[in-house]
């Protein structure tokens, strides 16, 4: 990246000349919210507006007309949890954090699995403060920031508590990284306005360009030493939620963001360098269309899918009833064990492990440790859905 001069200014923000006279670095330091002048809405981007409005309508109105809406939230916060993590470098899979919430995970994968099962902690709490009432504020920001990283690698990177000290992006040293966010002493009037314009103040503008804008400045503030990226990218479905957008949180912009991840790190430095915040939304509404189409997509094949597999299983007659209970438990935890399942359906174990069988004979549940003992089974139509996307980085 070009070093900028000291006195390089956009609309977005300005940049300082930082460090020693051994080694010179230019931080960015980005103007409040909204945008000044405004965002120039072409006929392109108010379609592209337009367009990621009515997908995100047609989502929120599935919503209602699932069965049970919150079996979606678990599949979908879970596949969020492990691409957003997958962004920042984490080496976990979706069936890896599936395994590490029944307490089944290899050892080895545990430090990268432990990072992703926070992100679902995290979103769980945002929501639920949210839902009790509390406003999105820096004092939950800072909340949600704590449930991300405890007793993660970044557990010593204060947790809760905005940085102290110069973070930066790529490299080994602000002198030569990617970028270098704004100094110490202008990150809490940065987060100070960050939060004004969360609350409406000085204008209140569409949800969804809100929620845009919102996620690209939080990246460039930057403004704790760790989980920046991830918390950035959960702000996306709090903001939503919180201003009624979605009723259920069902929106999850991570596989966009990881497809295009080249292009993501590039427009938002381009927002810095250049003031671009209309190809940033441009970026933004594209990515908001396709994933709220898909998603709206995926939860009308996988009710077509359930409804398939419940009609196959009532063909096994008197096997059926324990099937369907099985079946049922199946489709809320995707990756069980006989002796869980048992427990849960209140089933003999001889009777959990038929009606097992029964559904691996019809090609709906898999078995996969090859052990005899501490047998785990899957769902194996059902993680297929699931995991597309997840598999784990080269």
């Amino acid at each position: 990246m070009t070093q900028l001069k000291p006195s390089h200014s956009t609309r977005a923000g300005k940049w300082l000349k930082q460090g020693t006279p051994d080694e010179v670095y230019f931080s960015f330091v980005p103007n409040p919210l909204p945008p000044k002048p405004p965002v120039i809405y072409t006929h392109e981007l108010q379609d592209l507006y337009e367009r990621a409005n009515r997908a995100l309508g047609r989502l929120d109105g599935i919503s209602f007309s699932l069965p049970d809406p919150e079996l979606f939230i678990y599949s979908y916060v879970r596949k969020e949890a492990v691409l957003s993590s997958q962004i920042e470098g984490t080496q976990s899979s979706l069936s890896d954090l599936l395994l590490f919430e029944i307490e089944e995970t290899p050892g080895a994968l545990k430090t990268d699995v432990v990072e992703v099962s926070n992100y679902v902690a995290a979103m769980q709490y945002g929501l639920k403060r949210l839902h009790n009432g509390f406003p999105l504020s820096l004092r939950l920001i800072k909340e949600i920031h704590r449930v991300l990283l405890e007793g993660t690698r970044g557990s010593d990177k204060g947790p809760g508590e905005f940085r102290r000290s110069q973070n930066w992006v790529g490299g080994t040293r602000p002198g030569n990284a990617l970028y270098v966010p704004p100094p110490v002493s202008e990150v809490l009037p940065a987060m100070g306005a960050f939060e004004k314009f969360l609350h409406g103040d000085p204008e209140k503008i569409p949800t969804l360009v809100k929620a845009g804008l919102i996620l690209a400045q939080f990246e460039s503030i930057h403004p704790f030493l760790d989980g920046n990226g991830r918390l950035g990218r959960l702000l996306i479905t709090f903001i939503l939620c919180a201003e009624k957008a979605l009723s259920k949180p069902l929106l999850y912009l991570s596989l966009y963001f990881k497809e295009n991840r080249k292009m993501y790190y590039e427009i938002l430095q381009r927002i810095r360098t250049n003031g671009d915040w209309e190809e940033w939304l441009e970026f933004f509404f594209t990515g908001v269309e396709k994933v709220g189409l898909e998603a709206e997509t995926t939860a009308r094949k996988l009710l077509s899918m359930f409804e398939e597999h419940r009609l196959k299983i009532q063909k096994l007659g008197k096997a059926a009833s324990t099937a369907l209970r099985i079946h049922e438990f199946l489709k809320k935890h995707v990756i069980v064990s006989l002796p869980a399942a048992s427990k849960e359906l209140e089933l003999s174990f001889p009777a959990a492990n038929k009606a097992m069988l029964n559904l691996t004979k019809l090609g709906l549940v898999k078995e996969f440790t090859g052990k005899r003992r501490h047998r785990l089974f899957s769902y194996d139509p059902y993680l297929h859905v699931l995991t597309q996307g997840t598999e784990k980085p080269a």
